[in-house]
């Protein structure tokens, strides 16, 4: 399965940047969908109504899905990949 990747910064309400992936499979391309699953990430990380848009969460690039995250993308139709500050 191949998948795409958003690159996606959001600013927490504290003032430090989150910096997460949103990984959709490759046919995805409606971008509305792809920041609502990015809300619903934010929203449970308690960053509810932080600002997610095209200045946040932008296409990155296509790659082949691993297996850590095909489960999620089958069940919920996203995963998301943390970096930084995502705690």
């Amino acid at each position: 399965m191949q998948v795409s990747v958003w690159d996606t910064y959001v600013e927490k309400k504290d003032g430090s940047t989150m910096h997460f992936d949103i990984i959709v499979p490759a046919q995805m391309n409606d971008e509305t969908t792809v920041y609502g699953y990015g809300k619903t990430y934010l929203t449970a990380k308690g960053q509810e109504g932080q600002p997610l848009a095209s200045e946040e969460c932008r296409f990155c690039h296509i790659e082949t899905v691993q297996p850590q995250w095909e489960a999620s993308i089958r069940e919920k139709g996203y995963y998301i990949y943390e970096m930084e500050n995502c705690v």
